[in-house]
């Protein structure tokens, strides 16, 4: 058997067991490592842990702390603080100085604010397989970024080993993990650049676990990211978030829930896109060909607001338990408003955003975008007091964007746009099964709504919204 301490002078708590630490290592069976004085204690000899390696890699968190270990140099217990009776089982000896029974430890140099992530750097660097980049004394950082083409157009957070690191706390998924190939290039993405695309992005570790999330939905083959990317049209993708994690982090879901302001909500849905921009290759005038884009290709996020809602959320109606956080990746356009400030029923609001919805993509295109209708709070209020489901809702507006196929041919209105004369008379649906989505959202003052559109193929044969589950 042999024994290890870690101590620093700067700790009463170690100051007071230097009695017992003498006697220990008088047996030759104890190694004491000093985190802040290789003279401390005084008089015995003293392993320097100034850089705290030994600390870091023992994982230690208070100190003085007392290991054992068997002799093939595996821990088998320890003892944190100073508590008598647990030194003296640990040890099987009398420890019989005259001090009190207990007296908790101190905090750990290495788990100081900030020092996790310079140690992680530090000492755990290799497991981080990204090529590391020199950056020399007479270039700027943001500048560096911007050189070498990892930025979306905004400035960008270096994403140095020590930022990464603290990154990847945010999750206890391995740093090499292979979630898929990302369009494109087909390039492998791991978590690691996952991590390192959020660094860039600005987000928190706490925020990775929707990240990741949100870049396995985007390599789903039905979310068809390359098309997306590809397509000529104005759409990327739309992150939303549902579910208990949304409020932890602090994501918007209310006033300006679709704008600027929130760090989760902006920096979440920026680090989806440079996923895809820096490790697939998606860039624009590259393979991403958009003939105009929309400012949500810089990050689309926001949270459902689920708080008091008298509708079930878009992840419960995607088959999800209320508790379950989830994300659902939806091909968006950019946001159209609705104005509705004088309906009371639900049959008249419901006509206004029947109008509204019947510009998707073309008045008279059909079963071609699918749509989110994002409801705000006064205007969910409406259907509340009507005893309203949201199905109820879906229903209404079904039926109100059933349109006569004459109204739609191409030639109608004077409009050459439109359907093959062929289906002049029937009854057609403006979207497909499925294509019409409502969530609510939005400032709790206000009687506006929104509309946002789907890529004009996504309710055909492009894409269609997926939701997975945030681990």
């Amino acid at each position: 058997m042999s024994y290890s301490v870690i101590v620093k002078e700067d700790c009463s708590t170690c100051q007071l067991v230097v009695p017992v630490i003498k006697q220990l290592k008088g047996d030759d069976e104890l190694t004491i490592y000093s985190q802040d004085n290789v003279q401390f204690p005084s008089g015995v000899s003293v392993i320097d842990d100034t850089q705290l390696e030994y600390s870091w890699h023992r994982r230690i968190d208070t100190v003085p702390t007392l290991i054992k270990f068997d002799d093939n140099g595996e821990e088998l217990a320890r003892v944190v603080g100073w508590e008598k009776s647990e030194w003296q089982t640990l040890t099987g000896r009398p420890l019989g100085f005259d001090l009190p029974d207990f007296r908790p430890g101190c905090g750990s140099k290495s788990v100081d604010p900030g020092m996790p992530e310079k140690l992680a750097a530090r000492f755990d660097r290799d497991k981080l397989q990204s090529r590391e980049l020199t950056i020399s004394m007479e270039e700027d950082d943001a500048e560096a970024c911007y050189d070498r083409g990892w930025s979306d157009g905004l400035p960008v957070v270096p994403p140095t080993a020590e930022r990464v690191m603290r990154m990847l706390t945010g999750t206890n998924r391995l740093p090499d993990e292979v979630i898929g190939v990302v369009p494109p290039d087909l390039v492998p993405c791991t978590i690691e650049k996952i991590a390192i695309n959020a660094v860039l992005a600005g987000c928190k570790p706490e925020y990775l676990p929707v990240v990741i999330a949100s870049v396995e939905a985007a390599l789903q083959d039905e979310f068809c990211m390359h098309g997306l990317l590809a397509t000529t049209y104005f759409s990327g993708p739309l992150v939303i978030v549902n579910g208990p994690l949304s409020r932890a982090i602090g994501m918007n879901s209310k006033g300006n829930a679709l704008g600027q302001g929130n760090r989760a909500n902006g920096t979440i849905g920026r680090a989806l896109q440079l996923v895809i921009r820096n490790i697939g290759g998606g860039k624009p005038r590259g393979v991403d060909r958009s003939v105009f884009g929309n400012p949500g290709k810089y990050t689309y996020c926001f949270a459902e607001d689920e708080t008091n809602s008298c509708w079930e959320s878009l992840a419960v109606e995607k088959g999800f338990s209320e508790t379950a956080s989830t994300v659902t990746l939806f091909a968006a356009d950019g946001m159209q408003g609705i104005v509705d400030q004088k309906s009371r029923d639900p049959e008249s609001l419901s006509r206004s955003f029947a109008a509204a919805l019947r510009v998707v993509g073309h008045p008279k295109m059909i079963m071609a975008a699918d749509v989110i209708l994002v409801v705000s709070p006064e205007h969910e209020r409406i259907y509340r007091l009507a005893g309203w489901t949201k199905q109820d809702l879906k229903n209404c507006l079904n039926r109100l964007l059933t349109i006569d196929g004459s109204e739609l041919i191409a030639g109608a209105g004077g409009i050459a746009e439109g359907i093959p004369e062929k289906l002049a008379g029937k009854q057609l649906p403006k979207f497909r099964e499925g294509g019409l989505n409502i969530v609510r959202a939005g400032g709790s003052a206000g009687m506006f709504s929104a509309i946002i559109a789907g890529w004009g193929a996504s309710g055909t044969i492009g894409s269609v919204p997926v939701t997975r589950e945030i681990k």
